[in-house]
């Protein structure tokens, strides 16, 4: 479709990481905070980011048409197109072992309830909870990716 962006996708993941990583995925359409977050994340965990989107669309369709060979989803609030909420949603009927968390600068009551509601395991505040974030998804890897 016209205007609409594609996910991103390492083109082997068996090649591209260990058996032992956290395969991630990451839902955010803002390319500097994409740019920081990744490495970042893969610094201070075993995190290894598989792909990303910009939309909610996209987001749900990788997430459902790769059911199972994800363990950990990085969504945000606010997106090009459509809502991290919207993806919340879509992951509803997820693997056991997988985890969808939020990402906002919006962490508000509200948002945390309505998030928490829509199954998200956790949310974090971009702007004073990222360590939050590391230690979830340390803390996955060391029980067995959420297992």
């Amino acid at each position: 479709m016209a205007g609409r962006s594609r996910p991103t996708c390492a083109a082997d993941p068996a090649a591209t990481f260990d058996a032992m990583a956290l395969i991630t995925f990451l839902v955010e359409d803002n390319k500097t905070i994409r740019d920081n977050l990744i490495p970042t994340l893969e610094d201070l965990s075993r995190a290894r980011v598989l792909g990303t989107a910009e939309t909610e669309f996209d987001a749900v369709h990788w997430l459902q048409s790769h059911d199972g060979s994800w363990d950990l989803a990085v969504i945000d609030l606010f997106l090009r197109e459509g809502s991290g909420l919207g993806v919340l949603n879509g992951c509803r009927h997820r693997q056991a072992h997988q985890r969808v968390v939020l990402l906002t600068n919006y962490a508000t009551a509200e948002i945390r309830s309505q998030a928490l509601v829509l199954g998200a395991d956790a949310v974090f505040d971009k702007s004073t909870e990222l360590d939050g974030l590391f230690d979830f998804a340390n803390n996955m890897q060391a029980s067995g990716k959420g297992a």
